[in-house]
């Protein structure tokens, strides 16, 4: 554990391994090459797309490629500038909450409830907007803590490598789905003013040996894809998959299962609007985080995820491809994209968001 006297506390160099044990039943992901589905590897290709329609979540090894390198360095400098962030005072950081239906700035512990009964979480997170940060200062929407703004090369690097990479994986899926890959792409255009944004959250050690207050409730994502970095243990998975946003609680039987941490690769999840996209072909795996378990709860945990959404107005609908069941909503103009990702964050009772 950090010594008192240490002012950093992500140190990642000095976290104990993953705990071994029945006790701590894990999820078996596919790990994806990167650098192979840059190379168009055929066999490759398949995996990955057997894996997005399974269970929605894959390891993504990110050596070799220039984005993945960008991914792989620039999570830990993020991370140490996420540590400076969460180190003003409570009432500095608040000043940040989001405002007009937006989920851009500072949520505080105890925002959002983690169960049906109301349970508040345990997480502080930051929600970085990608459109403020890769366009000139007298251009950005909002304020910005001035750490946020010191770092602004930093994490403007980072959404483009992390924008990229998740289209990337959507043109693979249009592919194999008979689906132009414009359908995808001009939904997310990287200019366009979007729900994109990294996200990074810190969650305090734990305080018991049992298993504790969870810090993220039980959801699925509400955008497009989805690329974790993190350093220790939290992130589970239900044990069977799901084809459709639901309540905090899954439904049906099934249990919670540890997504271990991998070296050198970024975790890779669908969201809803993938799902939405594709009539329910592709799926968006329920998840949640809880402090990490036996040795490595004891110290805070970083994560710093990106995530690529639709473009504000972009509309939601069923597309058309031979892979893709028709839904009714094909011939529809369908939802806008930002009104549609409001609902889902109130649908899971998140308090913390603008309205």
């Amino acid at each position: 554990m950090p010594h008192k006297e240490e002012y950093t506390e992500f140190t990642p160099e000095q976290y104990p391994p993953f705990p071994d044990g029945p006790e701590f039943p894990s999820v078996k992901l596919e790990t994806i090459s990167l650098k192979k589905l840059e190379d168009g590897d055929e066999a490759e290709l398949e995996r990955a797309f057997q894996a997005f329609k399974g269970r929605g979540f894959v390891y993504l090894e990110l050596a070799g490629t220039e984005n993945g390198n960008t991914i792989a360095k620039g999570a830990d400098e993020v991370a140490k500038a996420a540590e400076k962030t969460f180190a003003l005072p409570l009432e500095e950081k608040l000043k940040y909450k989001p405002a007009n239906k937006e989920l851009f700035g500072y949520k505080n512990v105890g925002a959002t409830n983690a169960d049906k009964e109301g349970t508040k979480d345990t997480a502080e997170f930051f929600n970085v907007s990608k459109n403020d940060m890769i366009v000139e200062d007298d251009k950005m929407r909002r304020p910005w803590p001035s750490v946020v703004m010191e770092h602004k090369p930093l994490f403007a690097k980072y959404c483009r490598a992390s924008h990229e990479t998740g289209l990337l994986i959507m043109d693979i899926l249009a592919d194999k789905l008979g689906v132009p890959r414009e359908e995808i792409r001009h939904r997310h255009l990287i200019d366009d003013h979007a729900g994109d944004h990294i996200r990074f959250t810190r969650g305090p050690p734990r305080k018991t040996i049992e298993m504790p207050e969870i810090q993220t409730p039980s959801h699925t994502d509400f955008g497009t894809i989805t690329i974790l970095m993190n350093w220790l243990g939290g992130l589970q998975v239900w044990s069977e998959s799901s084809r459709k946003a639901g309540p905090l609680e899954p439904e049906g039987p099934g249990e919670w299962v540890w997504v271990k941490p991998k070296r050198g690769c970024a975790i890779v999840n669908l969201g809803d609007a993938a799902v939405k996209f594709t009539n329910g072909v592709l799926c968006s795996g329920r998840h949640r985080v809880i402090p990490s378990p036996g040795e490595q709860g004891k110290w805070p945990r970083y994560s710093i995820v990106y995530f690529v959404r639709p473009t504000d107005h972009s509309r939601l609908k069923t597309l058309k491809g031979h892979g893709i069941p028709p839904g009714d909503d094909q011939d529809e103009e369908g939802i806008e994209a930002k009104e549609w990702i409001y609902q889902q964050a109130i649908g899971l009772g998140s308090n913390h968001i603008g309205k």
